[in-house]
């Protein structure tokens, strides 16, 4: 596979065979031999043969192997010509991050950490299939589905302010209930207000390091600040919707004659009766995960005062900002031939919108969308800001995460014989996880370093970097 270099940490893999667009990789020199090493590459080049398809199949440096696309993959399709695929998307729709400050500094949570990690691991229901802090009925559940974070918020879970700091205000329009099938809503129906397994977490951290005074300021980011940072999506609910559609998809493939490299990138047209059926079911995971957090975020803020001894006033625990990293949603973008309305596939990558983008906060309209960067467990994580030339380049797009570095199988035998738990602690971070397989599987070396990943956005000018959040306690699934 012939690599061009195009810049200081982006690169291009050209058009061959029946690819319609270039590939394009961003990441540094250094991290070039671990992304070749891996099939991600070829599934980048795969998504380049997609119908539709606009400018280029595009990898951020977090990039590994997925379903179909590749984790950490961006692409966007012609609303008229392109296609929708939930392979583009990921199996859990809305997985995103929500960062939330605190008017704690660390040294006012530092002699009660310990009891502040156990009751939020009590608060907020953690594990494989976890029932959650909510039960609803499938009626009810049809609204949440309707009205995301809004729902919560109408029933005092949460404040009209976080709203105004989630992505689509914690709703995105479009959901259709009748599209989605009665094991989903089952699914769904008992995991609300739940982080589930494997990578979602929650973690109390400190603001360690500040890049960007003035952004951080605004973002209220000061220097020894206590955050919170909530990973999580829309559980089984959002799974099922996912494992529903590709059996529709690929129906839908012999249907519409598509051709495809791979059979998981199994899609419909965009305008097409099985496309808008899986966006109307895909709106309503989203929403699905917009509410999940909303009711995380109140057990966080709960869990709080009763382990501090505080009242909420006093932990002051707000919402900085709420993005997702596995979605599909229609957008402007302006290309060479003019401003086009686009599908814009990102599977493990961020939206990274630059300063003065109508869709931001007021608030944030001077400095660019907030983009949440979380790390592993034992190292850090970032916020950055979106860039002008994220929006020429990407989409308005960045990285999402660390990325693995590990399966999960090499991660459980990397950690054999070791207790990670105290390991962590003896760096003065307190984990709690359901089991010692779910924290071994989350052993920090699984995962790349978090600033390299950075660091190649950085370089390639499609972020910049605000702070570095340093982790004090994480619970995991």
């Amino acid at each position: 596979m012939n690599w061009i270099r195009k810049g200081p940490a982006l690169w291009e893999i050209p058009r061959q065979g029946r690819m319609r667009v270039p590939a394009r990789v961003y990441a540094t020199e250094g991290m070039l031999e671990q992304i070749r090493a891996d099939q991600a590459p070829q599934q980048a080049v795969n998504v380049a043969h997609l119908p539709g398809i606009v400018e280029a199949s595009l990898a951020m440096p977090d990039i590994h192997w997925g379903y179909g696309f590749p984790i950490g993959g961006v692409a966007a399709f012609d609303v008229r010509t392109g296609v929708i695929s939930p392979g583009g998307v990921g199996y859990d729709i809305n997985c995103g991050v929500r960062l939330m400050a605190s008017r704690l500094s660390r040294a006012e949570i530092q002699p009660r950490l310990r009891e502040l990690v156990n009751q939020l691991f009590r608060d907020v229901p953690t594990g494989v299939g976890a029932s959650g802090a909510l039960s609803v009925s499938v009626d009810e559940l049809q609204r949440v589905v309707r009205q995301g974070a809004r729902w919560a918020v109408e029933r005092g879970i949460g404040t009209e302010g976080d709203l105004e700091y989630i992505e689509e205000h914690g709703c995105i329009t479009g959901a259709e209930p009748e599209h989605v099938s009665k094991r989903a809503w089952e699914r769904g129906r008992e995991q609300l207000g739940t982080l589930g397994s494997g990578n979602h977490f929650l973690e109390v951290g400190y603001v360690e390091e500040v890049y960007d005074p003035v952004a951080a300021r605004v973002l209220g980011l000061e220097p020894d600040t206590v955050t919170v940072i909530i990973h999580c999506g829309s559980r089984g609910f959002g799974y099922q919707i996912c494992d529903d559609y590709l059996q529709v998809m690929d129906k839908a493939v012999k249907k519409y004659g598509i051709e495809l490299p791979d059979r998981q990138l199994a899609c419909a047209p965009v305008d097409s009766p099985e496309g808008r059926a899986y966006l109307g079911a895909m709106h309503c995971a989203i929403n699905y995960a917009f509410a999940n957090r909303q009711v995380i975020a109140h057990h966080a803020r709960q869990a709080f005062c009763h382990a501090l001894r505080l009242t909420p006033a006093e932990v002051g625990l707000r919402t900085v900002y709420e993005v997702a990293h596995n979605i599909a949603k229609f957008e402007i973008h302006r290309l060479a031939s003019g401003e086009r309305k686009l599908c814009v596939h990102r599977k493990g990558a961020t939206r990274a919108f630059a300063p003065g983008r109508p869709e931001l906060p007021s608030a944030y309209a001077a400095i660019g969308q907030p983009v949440l960067i979380p790390g592993d467990m034992g190292r850090y994580s970032y916020v950055l800001t979106g860039t002008d030339r994220a929006m020429a380049e990407t989409f308005g797009s960045t990285c999402h995460g660390a990325g693995r570095a590990m399966s999960r199988m090499k991660a459980k035998k990397s950690a054999k014989g070791r207790n990670v738990v105290a390991e962590l602690e003896q760096r003065g971070i307190i984990v709690r996880g359901q089991s010692r397989r779910t924290v071994d599987e989350e052993i920090p070396e699984a995962y790349k370093d978090v600033s390299d990943v950075v660091e190649a956005c950085v370089l390639a000018g499609i972020s910049n970097k605000v702070v570095r959040i340093r982790p004090l306690g994480c619970i995991k699934g």
